[in-house]
């Protein structure tokens, strides 16, 4: 057997275990060696070229050494000719004896004087000293910049001219009869001129700072402009020494003439070769300053483009912002231009926009406006270059605005690039403040460290739910996130524009307590008794505070928050408290019994009485539980009616525990849970409150809402489509017994996600839940679906609003609401503005074929607005558009608000939120109000928007000072504005031309045959309501109408069989012009087709005849009419639920599922 020991070799000292525990021994005997790197670098070449060419800053020694020098020679070269005498002999003694004796004529030149000069010898010491460092300097620089090609060094011009006057100087110290041979120093201008030029670039280098491309132009053409001249100069005067022996001064004179195109002739060159030298000098002239000049035109048209700098000392001296944008809009910047300086403190304040793109001749033209030219600096450059941001100054920047491009295909490619951004300002300017503006949700949370986000997906859909329930809440979120004076529409002869207009003025301001004259005298308060006697007294609607020592808004805390001194208000108002002056009592109710901005039957005074407080009658006061979306305040009883005026119990000081119960929403709805109905036990749906267990995405606000037990298995999501649960698959065989909200969107984005959250809020009565239907051109994903199962009664269905059989599939013919979101791969198009034409048109013919549709729409550009419910012929509309053409001119930032479909809260687009981004900088506290109105964030104790209809059964209030009172000693509800809907008035051809289509119809139905009484009785009906609109788009055939009718009229008792059949004919073609009858047959036809019952489709119940408008804060002697809608901010109901319904709720939400969220903290 072969011995394995004797055959390995042994391990290395360094790899034994002895080794490893005792120390190796050994390693004095290792075979290790120490490498030393950069070795080529040692060489006294490299050493060398370190020194002289590498080294930023002994370069730039070694430059501003050998400038000096050429200027040196250039110096002595001057002082040589002024010392020179051109009559005395010119030194050429040794080589040509007669020389001096020869005399100038014309005929022939004496050369003497030109190849021979009189140079001194410390002048020439001094010349040769300098021409022997330079020639040094020169074959060291070539020797170190050598790279194999010989010739490349050689035939260098700098290198020739260095040759040609250094060489002859070295010459002559070998040769002493050569001293005084003519050199050509004075071309040593051209070497000082490229010495500077790499001077400068040495200095950008040595400093650190990039170069500016314009001055360097600039010194360029300065230094080629000076060295021409100088060499002219200089030549004309040494040729001329053979001529008329100019002096230098007069070979100035003639070089400034010459080149000034002047020429006035009294200087002129003699000799040929004078002349040659002008003729030589011209041409170069010609050829290189024109190309010098047309490259700086160049770099200053391109300065012009990229926008040059914003210099450090302005930055230090001045404050700035920063707006950063992929690509900048006319419309985007007059936005930010208009509401950021329409604060007073910002006037001051200079915008630099720092934009990757070319500017646009739009924004240049406005630009140029002296408004905005000495206020706005235009920087073309990317946010992620150091160097740009360097440009712009962002260090020293009050703030930096980012927003995103909403154009674009691929939102979420935008939302990266809008991430990128913002990482680059906080990396480069740690301390300047950041407001970003984001598309998608999901991509929030990489920028939660920005001062001020909003999401725009997020807003959006969450004001297009509360549209459904709480109408024009978008338009009223509008007006309140834009500055305005409230001077819209005071010219206006209408009064429904004055009100809306003076109320549009309305703003959120804040102030503490104890400097407020509004709300100093309510320290120690209930919040509701400050809220109402605030109101009373100045017109303000105080609507949340903010305790010193916390963060959080609280929107109506109730009646139990008491006031305290180092609370901040916020309150609505025309303007701040700050800009108020405060008139006597007695001046003040003068003033309003002469002239009120607000009309009303009964005229009332601000401070009229209310109710005679010292004998109200307490039993008004209703502590009982209401339904929270729809409230009815109490009528009084019968006694009072009998016995003396109704009267409103008085606001308590401070709330009184006995009266204020803890049943509210909670109690209403923990009744329903506890026993539900047969229905719900029919069903088997029962709803918990509860936290949604899952989110579609990071950074979402948990919301208390209405959820299921188990979640609904994704095929029993879709509705157009029976599985083995249900067999249901249109939205009528589900038998909803609320209306429906559809929701038409392109995709399923997390964005969606809010719109579900606020329709299902835990506020809502179960039983007043609308069933969601989202109508969806692609399939969502899993993801989606897995949110959106444990909310009850949301479906989805894959189709499109292009598509009728799509749209009666999904329930249209009997929704509430259709919501129409804009779709993504529309929002580019060649013409910006075409970017919602789909959506309008589509929208135009929903609004066609069903009238009694109540339709929100989301468009990209407010300016499209006008094309919302759009009739040709209307002429109320047409004098709309004229008033909002004079709005623009007068400077509105609201100029689109008297366009009905805003008013009305039908339209809005999300670019007129950007406003609630710069609204922050000096408002930081809008984003956080705005999320609690909208429902986006809750916090514990905050109260909720949400709104109720003023019923004949409120009509005995009267006033909106009264219904203030009611409300805040009942409920402790804060209003803060009425939704108005009115008639709208037609002119009287219009009432004229209804009058006559009614009468051609009854003229036309009295002659009809009996067959089919239904279906004729129908017809009938849906003729005479149809709208004098619609019908008003065809006189001609009008006319010809009502002639035909009366020929019928008197001819029709004498009809005989064919007589009878042709006026059946006749009678068919006149209903078929009716384009709202074709209308009605086609979606009828349709919903036939396809198995559809035809019962629920009203084709004829239209509200074209009406406008709407929202009254923000108005006034308090402001008379209530029928069917309005007051927004209410009602107090948190969980704030006051005592602990054992607390615990009683959240035991019973978590029985959700696993996944549920833990016990809520209340």
């Amino acid at each position: 057997m072969v011995d394995l020991e004797s055959e390995v070799p042994p391990l290395p000292p360094r790899y034994r275990f002895r080794d490893l525990l005792l120390g190796d021994q050994g390693w004095q005997n290792d075979d290790r060696v120490q490498v030393e790197f950069y070795m080529n670098e040692n060489t006294f070449k490299e050493r060398l070229k370190l020194f002289f060419i590498k080294n930023q800053r002994s370069s730039l020694r070694i430059r501003l050494f050998n400038f000096s020098l050429k200027l040196l020679s250039c110096l002595l070269y001057i002082i040589r000719v002024l010392l020179d005498d051109p009559t005395q002999g010119h030194g050429c003694k040794e080589l040509n004896r007669g020389c001096s004796s020869q005399n100038y004529t014309p005929a022939k030149i004496d050369w003497s004087p030109i190849i021979w000069v009189n140079r001194s010898l410390p002048l020439w010491g001094l010349q040769v000293s300098v021409a022997l460092i330079s020639l040094f300097e020169t074959m060291l620089l070539g020797y170190l910049s050598y790279k194999g090609n010989i010739w490349e060094q050689v035939l260098r011009i700098p290198f020739l001219l260095e040759i040609i006057n250094a060489v002859p100087f070295i010459i002559t110290i070998f040769w002493p009869a050569l001293r005084n041979l003519f050199i050509p120093v004075f071309l040593n201008c051209w070497l000082a001129k490229h010495a500077l030029e790499n001077m400068i670039n040495d200095l950008h280098r040595a400093i650190q700072r990039t170069q500016s491309a314009m001055f360097n132009q600039v010194l360029i053409l300065i230094s080629t402009l000076l060295c021409l001249i100088f060499t002219c100069i200089c030549g004309i005067q040494h040729l001329e020494r053979a001529g008329n022996k100019l002096t230098l001064f007069d070979s100035l004179y003639f070089c400034i003439v010459t080149f000034s195109t002047v020429g006035f002739g009294d200087v002129t060159p003699k000799i040929w070769p004078s002349k040659l030298l002008v003729v030589i000098m011209i041409c170069v002239a010609l050829v290189v300053l024109p190309i010098q000049f047309e490259q700086l035109a160049y770099l200053w048209m391109e300065r012009q483009k990229s926008g040059g700098n914003y210099s450090r000392h302005r930055a230090q001296t001045e404050k700035h912002v920063v707006l950063c944008v992929s690509s900048l809009k006319i419309d985007l910047l007059m936005d930010f231009l208009n509401e950021f300086y329409a604060h007073p403190r910002l006037q001051d304040y200079y915008v630099v926009i720092l934009c990757p793109t070319e500017m646009d001749a739009q924004v240049r033209r406005v630009l140029q406006i002296p408004m905005w030219s000495q206020r706005v600096i235009y920087l073309q450059g990317s946010v992620l270059k150091d160097q740009d941001l360097l440009r712009a100054k962002m260090d020293d920047a009050e703030a930096c605005f980012i927003l995103s491009s909403r154009c674009e295909m691929d939102r979420t490619a935008a939302d990266h690039q809008t991430i990128l951004r913002a990482w680059a300002v906080k990396d480069f300017a740690p301390k300047c403040p950041l407001y970003v503006q984001i598309l998608k949700p999901e991509n929030k949370f990489h920028i939660k460290f920005a001062d001020h986000v909003v999401c725009e997906e997020e807003f959006k859909y969450a004001m297009l739910a509360l549209n459904c329930i709480c109408p024009a809440t978008s338009t009223l979120i509008t007006l309140l996130v834009h500055t305005s004076r409230g001077q819209e529409g005071q010219q206006s002869p209408e009064q429904w524009q004055k009100m809306y207009g003076r109320c549009s003025g309305n703003e959120v301001y804040h102030i503490n307590l104890e400097d407020s004259t509004f709300f100093a005298e309510y320290e120690g308060k209930s919040f509701t008794y400050a809220s109402f006697h605030a109101h009373k007294k100045f017109g303000v609607c105080l609507i949340g505070v903010r305790r010193e020592d916390n963060k959080n808004i609280l929107l109506n805390p109730g009646p139990r928050y008491i006031m305290s001194a180092t609370d901040i208000c916020f309150y609505i108002n025309i303007t701040k408290e700050e800009n108020s002056a405060f008139k006597k009592q007695e001046q003040h109710r003068k003033n309003n019994e002469s002239k009120s901005y607000y009309h009303g039957p009964s005229r009332l005074p601000l401070h009229s009485v209310i109710a005679s407080m010292g004998t109200v009658a307490i039993d008004l006061q209703d502590t009982g539980c209401r339904s929270s979306s729809g409230p009815t305040l109490t009528l009084p009883s019968e006694g009072s009616k009998n016995g003396r005026r109704s009267s409103i119990a008085p606001v308590l000081e401070v709330a009184d525990s006995s009266s204020l119960q803890a049943c509210d929403l909670l109690s209403d709805q923990s009744e329903d849970e506890t026993t539900p109905s047969d229905d719900d036990i029919s069903t088997g749906l029962e709803y918990a409150k509860g936290y949604p267990p899952y989110s579609p995405y990071i950074g979402s606000s948990p919301t208390f809402c209405h959820l299921l037990h188990e979640k609904v298995p994704f095929c029993c999501l879709r509705l157009d489509k029976g599985c083995q649960h249900n067999y249901y698959e249109d939205a009528k065989a589900y038998g909803f017994k609320n209306k429906l909200i559809i929701v038409a969107a392109e995709t399923a984005g997390n964005g969606l996600y809010n719109f579900i959250v606020p329709l299902r809020a835990y506020y809502r009565p179960k039983k007043e839940l609308n069933p969601i239907v989202l109508l969806l051109d692609n399939p969502p994903d899993m993801h989606f679906l897995d949110a959106i199962c444990w909310f009850p009664v949301v479906y989805y269905m894959v189709g499109s609003i292009d598509n009728l059989d799509d749209l009666l599939r999904c329930g249209v013919t009997f929704a509430a609401n259709m919501v129409v979101v804009d779709k993504e791969s529309t929002m580019s198009a060649e013409e910006d503005y075409m970017a919602d034409a789909k959506t309008i048109v589509n929208v135009q013919t929903l609004f066609r074929l069903f009238s009694s549709l109540s339709i929100i729409t989301e468009l990209t550009h407010p300016a499209n607005m006008r094309f919302m419910q759009f009739r040709a012929k209307d002429c109320y509309s047409l004098a709309l558009s004229k008033l909002e053409k004079k709005e623009r001119e007068k400077g509105s930032n609201l100029a689109f608000m008297f366009r009905l479909p805003f008013a009305a809260g039908r339209v809005f687009s999300i670019s007129m939120l950007d406003t609630l981004l710069y609204q922050s900088f000096v408002k930081d506290y809008m984003i956080s109000i705005t999320r609690l109105l909208l429902g986006l964030d809750t916090t514990p104790g905050s109260g909720f928007l949400c709104s109720m209809k003023i019923t004949e059964d409120d009509l005995w209030i009267r006033t909106y000072a009264r219904l203030y009172q009611k409300l805040c000693s009942s409920t402790g509800d804060i209003p803060i504005g009425i939704y108005r809907t009115e008639s709208q008035k037609l002119t009287t051809s219009e009432s004229r031309e209804t009058a006559s289509q009614s009468q051609i119809s009854i003229s036309v139905e009295e002659w009809e045959d009996t067959k089919d009484t239904k279906e004729q009785i129908n017809n009938r009906n849906n003729h005479r309501n149809s709208t004098s609109s619609d019908q008003s788009d065809h006189p001609l055939l009008r006319r010809k109408s009502m002639q035909w009718a009366r020929r019928l009229s008197r001819k029709v008792p004498k009809h005989s069989g064919k007589t009878a059949e042709k006026i059946s004919q006749q009678r068919m073609s006149l209903y078929k012009r009716s384009e709202r009858q074709e209308l009605a047959e086609l979606v009828k036809n349709r919903m036939k087709h396809l198995g559809l019952s035809t019962a629920g489709y009203d084709e004829m119940n239209d509200h074209q005849n009406t406008l709407s408008y929202i009254l923000i804060n108005p006034s308090p002697d402001t008379r209530l009419e029928l069917n309005d809608v007051v927004y209410l901010i009602r107090p948190d109901p969980l704030a006051y639920v005592p602990n054992t319904i607390s615990s009683r709720k959240n035991s019973f939400c978590n029985t959700i599922g696993q996944d549920a969220r833990e016990e809520t903290q209340l």
